[in-house]
């Protein structure tokens, strides 16, 4: 029972982390496509909104990747080896 236990609890902080890292994504994801929505085009600019399309092409990638091992442990989970 013991060791139930505490594959449960190492099963759920992973989930935790998860979770944390999805929203740390998403979060950046937003506050990258506001500041370029509040950037006007202009010529001086074009570094920053770099930059920025950047930081929004990085913070979609690890969306992705959560999505994946998110992907995997419902997998895990439906196949009866988590809980």
């Amino acid at each position: 029972m013991e060791r139930s236990i505490d594959k449960r609890k190492a099963w759920r902080e992973q989930e935790e982390r998860l979770v944390a890292r999805w929203n740390a994504a998403e979060a950046r994801y937003r506050n990258a496509q506001a500041e370029m929505a509040r950037q006007q085009p202009s010529a001086g600019d074009e570094g920053s909104s770099e930059a920025l399309r950047l930081e929004v092409q990085a913070s979609l990638a690890e969306i992705e990747a959560v999505r994946r091992q998110v992907a995997r442990l419902k997998v895990e989970f439906t196949s009866g080896k988590r809980y």
